[in-house]
């Protein structure tokens, strides 16, 4: 599958992650297994977006995020492609949302996509 991304999102790299975590690369690994990161492959290296990242852990409301979005029926690159794309419900990118504080506002956005 190849995701349609802003050619302008950041992606950070596991060994990258490994230092601003200051965790394992089996670590880093375990909070992807675990959906408290999500990381797709841009020209065959996983990375993750880097505003999934805050200061040196995982956004907080990342994980349950993902988790509905993964229970609605999405692969985990369509899961990252819907949090970075711009939402007309939100009137923003999800990503920015839950930055923001706004996780309700996120997870209300979602309920609609459950197929």
């Amino acid at each position: 599958m190849s995701l349609h991304l802003d050619p302008d999102t950041e992606f950070l790299t596991i060994p990258e992650l490994v230092e601003r975590f200051e965790l394992t690369p089996g670590k880093i690994h375990r909070l992807i297994e675990d959906r408290h990161l999500a990381a797709v492959r841009v020209d065959g290296v996983l990375r993750v977006p880097a505003e999934f990242v805050l200061d040196d852990h995982p956004l907080p409301p990342l994980r349950g995020t993902l988790l509905v979005l993964l229970d609605a029926g999405f692969s985990e690159e369509e899961a990252v492609a819907w949090l970075l794309a711009e939402n007309e419900e939100l009137g923003e990118r999800p990503v920015a949302a839950l930055r923001a504080g706004r996780k309700s506002a996120v997870r209300r956005a979602t309920q609609s996509l459950a197929f």
